[in-house]
């Protein structure tokens, strides 16, 4: 179980492409030198961990995290920087590990992975990978970057990947790369993070904490099978925050609806709605959204339940501006952050 004198408190974005006051649509561009401030503020306020996604959408700048990440390790001292997540099966190991090498080197040891098979599917076919290797290639990868990350030569075959023979990859960071697998509730997933070795971070986006329950008590019970050290699990979850309860949810609702309806016609979801947000938005729901103190009680509950030694927020969610998005950053960091704390001392 995570100590919770020590509870990491850490932020993640996908690049969402934001408005701006007058209702236009933000360039990608802008969008993304507006993620790297966001990271800078994050930093600022004393936050642990800032986290990009990878995309390859519309409604998504960023599709090469480690370039933003690099553009924010260089402005930030304390705050480590990773992805949320590395779509590792449609992307080849060895370079993964080379550019998060490379980031580790820039940012002085503060660069993390989260690895993932990614919930959308686009990166599949944009790189010529066939989604019915959707499983061999995830499983494959990350067996070979679970041995790159011993950072000695490297001899390996799989069957979609030319194999390696004495294989030694550069650069070699200082200190090792930490590095987690991103996990939606699969009990297969949550075993195989283990068997490996990786940090377990659950992506709660529906539903209460305590029903993930389960797979963290099975991811301890594993590590503890294949004689491994204790590892952190972490909580991925959307959320928001304002002044008030209703200015928070006012100022989040429209983006999250525009969000959740873009997705629900491609994945036959029904439309959502108002009484749906504010039941998500409850004891029972996934959303971190209110008011500071609101926010932090539900925070320390789901580190509670869960014996989570990290919680990452994912502040932004469809056109939420930036305005916005940097006062949320602001008291996630400077108010709902101490009350955590205090509330799990």
């Amino acid at each position: 179980m995570a100590d919770h004198t020590d509870i990491q408190l850490g932020l993640d974005t996908f690049g969402d492409v934001t408005i701006d006051d007058a209702g236009e649509r933000l360039s990608d561009a802008q969008t993304i030198r507006n993620v790297v401030e966001q990271a800078v503020l994050a930093d600022e306020v004393g936050l642990s961990f800032f986290g990009v996604g990878e995309h390859h959408r519309r409604e998504f700048a960023v599709s090469s995290p480690e370039i933003v990440l690099a553009a924010a390790a260089a402005r930030t001292e304390r705050i480590h920087v990773g992805t949320a997540v590395t779509v590792l099966s449609s992307d080849d190991p060895v370079r993964v590990y080379e550019r998060f090498a490379t980031l580790d080197a820039i940012s002085n040891g503060r660069a993390e992975v989260i690895l993932g098979r990614g919930s959308f599917i686009e990166s599949f076919p944009l790189f010529g990978y066939d989604l019915r290797d959707y499983e061999t290639l995830f499983d494959e990868k990350l067996d070979l970057f679970s041995r790159l990350l011993t950072e000695k030569p490297v001899t390996w075959q799989g069957t979609l990947r030319a194999p390696l023979t004495d294989a030694d990859v550069f650069p070699k960071t200082e200190h090792g790369l930490r590095a987690w697998v991103g996990v939606g509730g699969t009990p297969e997933s949550v075993v195989r993070a283990a068997r490996y070795g990786y940090g377990l971070m659950l992506a709660i986006i529906g539903g209460p904490a305590a029903r993930f329950r389960p797979f963290a008590d099975l991811y301890r019970r594993s590590l503890d099978t294949f004689e491994r050290d204790p590892l952190p699990v972490g909580v991925h979850s959307p959320g928001h925050i304002a002044e008030t309860d209703g200015q928070a949810w006012d100022e989040a609702y429209s983006a999250f609806e525009a969000m959740n309806n873009t997705i629900g016609r491609e994945r036959g979801w029904p439309p959502y709605n108002r009484l749906r947000f504010q039941h998500d938005v409850g004891p029972e729901g996934a959303l971190y959204i209110g008011a500071p103190e609101t926010v932090a009680r539900k925070i320390a509950a789901t580190i509670r339940t869960l014996g989570a030694a990290r919680f990452d927020m994912k502040f932004s969610t469809g056109t939420l501006s930036h305005a916005k998005l940097m006062r949320s950053i602001e008291l996630y960091g400077t108010r709902v952050a101490p009350m955590v704390r205090d509330l799990l001392a």
